[in-house]
């Protein structure tokens, strides 16, 4: 006599199997049901907990087939019993996604005062923003803001985050802020003269950034405080080569360029 499985379906309509990877602490997933992506923090009940690279958390059940890993689908499984394992963070402190791949750019822009701005957001957010797809551009000023985020445009699919260097009440730069009123774009700044107060005098091994006259070019004023070379690229240079991580910076700026980042890249 023949022997038959009970199971009937065709072979080419089972689905095929996919590997099971265990919840180890520490790996990076995606749960494709919501696009939420982060590293596994916990496990327990049938469940996983995942934190994001802003330290949002989400459970999920661990369902067969249920995860994204490097783009192919896996099913999670308790890990086996082993100490803790903290995920990697970036520059910026956010959860680091090993192997990732560069997005394909947004139509979202976050635009910085100049290139120094720039260099020190790359320095610090470079991981996350290649990860976000976000590009960051720098502006050479902010006196004609107004007509630049006219001409870009903004909208509810490119949304325009800007940073602006001495934003402060009573300020030029103030001023101009309040002129953009466009619900799709947001202008944030902090309170330093330039870009380079935002990095902690402790991390330059200087006790603290001196005052320059006004009236006074505050970059040649500062290189001439604290008896540099005035030679302000060159001065820049030694202060961006001093910054590793968010560690290195003031909190007022942090906070911004964070907002902007969540700004740009928030589901409408």
């Amino acid at each position: 006599m023949r022997q038959y499985s009970p199971d009937l379906t065709p072979p080419w309509k089972k689905p095929r199997p996919v590997p099971e990877v265990p919840a180890d602490p520490g790996l990076v997933v995606e749960e494709p049901g919501t696009g939420f992506c982060g590293a596994v923090i916990g496990c327990e009940a049938g469940t996983v907990t995942l934190e994001d690279r802003f330290g949002k958390h989400r459970v999920f059940p661990m369902e067969p087939r249920g995860f994204l890993l490097e783009g192919r689908v896996v099913t999670l499984v308790r890990p086996t019993a082993s100490a803790p394992v903290r995920p990697s963070r970036t520059a910026s402190g956010s959860v680091a996604v090993p192997g990732a791949r560069a997005r394909v750019a947004r139509a979202g822009r976050i635009y910085v005062e100049g290139r120094h701005d720039a260099e020190l957001v790359e320095r610090v957010w470079g991981d996350d923003l290649r990860v976000e797809g976000v590009v960051v551009e720098y502006l050479e000023g902010v006196d004609d803001l107004p007509a630049v985020v006219d001409a870009f445009s903004p909208g509810p699919d490119a949304r325009l985050g800007v940073l602006v260097d001495h934003l402060v009440p009573g300020s030029k730069e103030s001023r101009i802020a309040e002129a953009v009123t466009s619900e799709h774009a947001l202008v944030l700044g902090h309170p330093y003269i330039d870009v380079w107060e935002a990095v902690k005098p402790s991390s330059v091994g200087i006790p603290s950034w001196p005052r320059v006259p006004h009236g006074q070019d505050w970059k040649t004023g500062v290189c001439r405080a604290l008896g540099w070379p005035e030679n302000t690229g060159a001065a820049w240079q030694h202060i961006l080569s001093r910054v590793h991580s968010y560690k290195n910076l003031e909190p007022a700026l942090l906070g911004r360029v964070e907002e902007l980042i969540d700004f740009v890249t928030a589901p409408e």
